[in-house]
């Protein structure tokens, strides 16, 4: 084995300390997406084997690519895995260890078992909580890696709640007798971004007139991102995914318009578009080709040459990538720096793993950029990306809003069922077009008034952000766009507002006060609005009426001003 020793941030020196301070067999470690777990855990691999403590190392892993990608790793620090084992039967001498999936484990946990229990093991669990995805995986990890002599677990997506407890994960009972899932050690997303580890985010969610026909033949339009019920909301999304109408061409010119700035300054950033299904995929993949100007890279993970297709684009300098499960967790593309999330799924946990695959930084001053569509649940997601979540056992699911709710079939659905396309249901798209509605960075929005149509100069204040800033240069530019603009208008009469329009700027206002809310206290952002309706009264903010939105803005900005003196 080589001596190979690679370089550590102090968050994995720190987490390295603890582990040979302790000596556990089990160790559950939680970092943000893009910190460098793999890393972590090859240098706690190379320890123990330099020591004898073992002389085998297994890695279970998501997908076949990753089984592939730490492989590749390994060798770089001078351990060799073999990730074709599950196909070859015996293992050669030539290795000191395997990877394989956790489908792979279920296949024949007993087989694994053996091979395992001959050998002193270092066995890494790669996205851990994958061990609940499904009764037969856990029963898979419990039975296979038991004789174990080390176990190191690791993850970096917010953890759900559901009643399968993960395999060689240490819970505890908190005070309302829930019991929740215990690291030994965590590195959160906002102490990445501090660190310089992970870069930024800016949001740029874009709204629109959606037209659709329902079932019943009545012809519904909408507005992309106004309070609507959740059948109506989840039509009028699909709507602005349809590759017929205007809303994707309209924000992918924008993405390659946003990819093409970031490239002046890091020529080869890269872009990913993240679609529903196979049939989205190629028609964007279609639409991307004539804006771009240059052939873009299609990976679907049926495909046999798909891990070749993503080491390729990882490798390389073109432009654009299309995918549907390429959102699973630890795919290794630090370039990618723009993406597209053009998927009806929208639970915390793919959302988190979709983010994931842009925050990797390579140099400081580099941000990511992804384009959303402006609907409720996927703004709170991005203003709740810094928020650190345990597995919880049994929770009650309130509602289906709950951000806790369980969401393994949505998840199964995303990244397991993309060969057929995802039908439109109940009713036909009929017609869309796009506009910029705001961007949203460290728990603030930005944006200008009115509608922006895209393609305009006003867009282009925020798609033209240069590609390196600091984190504290991002918000200053945001801020002076978006007065830029209200000292530049000519003093004309403006029209008096609609009462849509005066709500949606409200509503804006708020949320937006309660996202430096949630950065000045850590307290959660439904918590904070949950809290304002019981101090104001009124419905839901979705429901409230222009008065009941003042009175909150009102109350937030005076718990602010007393929390300021105190």
């Amino acid at each position: 084995m080589s001596s190979a020793t690679p370089f550590l941030r102090a968050w994995q020196r720190e987490a390295l300390e603890l582990y040979l301070l302790r000596q556990p067999r089990d160790f559950l470690t939680v970092a943000t997406p893009g910190a460098g777990k793999t890393t972590f855990a090859l240098t706690v691999a190379a320890d123990l084997l330099h020591r004898g403590v073992v002389q085998r190392v297994v890695v279970v892993t998501p997908t076949d690519h990753l089984k592939t990608q730490w492989a590749q790793a390994a060798g770089r620090l001078g351990i060799n895995l073999d990730p074709l084992v599950a196909g070859r039967g015996a293992l050669s001498a030539d290795f000191q260890g395997f990877a394989i999936t956790y489908a792979g484990l279920a296949a024949n946990p007993t087989a694994h078992r053996v091979r395992i229990e001959r050998f002193r093991t270092f066995v890494i669990l790669d996205e851990v909580h994958h061990a609940a995805d499904a009764l037969s995986w856990g029963d898979a990890v419990l039975e296979a890696c038991e004789p174990a002599t080390r176990r190191l677990a690791l993850t970096g997506t917010p953890f759900r709640s559901d009643d399968n407890p993960i395999p060689f994960v240490t819970y505890e009972p908190g005070a309302d007798g829930v019991s929740r899932s215990v690291a030994d050690y965590s590195y959160g997303y906002g102490p990445a971004l501090k660190d310089g580890v992970v870069r930024p985010v800016l949001f740029m969610a874009y709204s629109g007139e959606m037209r659709w026909r329902t079932r019943a033949g009545d012809e519904v339009a909408a507005r992309l991102g106004e309070p609507l019920t959740n059948d109506a909301t989840a039509q009028a999304l699909r709507t602005a995914l349809d590759p017929g109408g205007a809303w994707i061409p309209a924000v992918l010119t924008a993405a390659d318009r946003r990819l093409d700035e970031v490239r002046r300054d890091i020529p080869d950033a890269g872009g990913l578009v993240i679609a529903s299904d196979q049939t989205s995929a190629r028609a964007y993949l279609a639409v991307l080709d004539q804006i771009s100007g240059e052939k873009a890279a299609l990976v679907l993970s049926d495909e046999s040459e798909a891990s070749s297709r993503i080491s390729a684009f990882a490798s390389g300098t073109s432009k654009w990538m299309v995918a549907v499960r390429m959102v699973s967790e630890g795919v290794d593309i630090p370039r990618l720096a723009v993406g597209v999330y053009a998927t009806t799924t929208s639970t915390p946990l793919f959302f988190a793993q979709a983010v994931g695959r842009f925050v990797r930084a390579r140099r400081r001053g580099e941000m990511a950029s992804v384009f959303l569509p402006s609907v409720p649940r996927l703004l709170a997601h991005a203003s709740d990306l810094e928020v650190e979540r345990d597995h919880v056992l049994g929770r009650p699911v309130k509602d289906e809003g709950d951000l806790f709710a369980a969401e393994a079939e949505l998840l199964q659905r995303a990244n397991e069922g993309e060969a057929a396309s995802d039908p439109l249901g109940d009713f036909e798209a009929l017609g869309s077009d796009a506009s910029f509605d705001r961007v949203l960075y460290d728990g603030g929005e930005f944006g200008h008034e009115g509608i922006v149509a895209a393609g305009s100069e006003e867009e282009l204040d925020f798609i033209g952000i240069p590609g390196l800033l600091e984190p504290d240069q991002v918000a200053d530019l945001l801020r002076h766009q978006r007065t830029k603009r209200a000292r530049n208008q000519p003093a004309v009469a403006r029209p008096e507002k609609s009462a849509y329009e005066r709500q949606s700027e409200l509503r804006r206002e708020l949320n937006g006060l309660v996202g430096a809310w949630h950065h000045r206290t850590g307290q959660p952002h439904g918590v904070t609005h949950s809290q304002l309706r019981n101090t104001c009264g009124g419905p839901a903010a979705a429901q409230a009426t222009s008065d009941d939105l003042t009175k909150r803005i009102d109350t937030l900005r005076a718990w602010a001003l007393r929390s300021s003196a105190n």
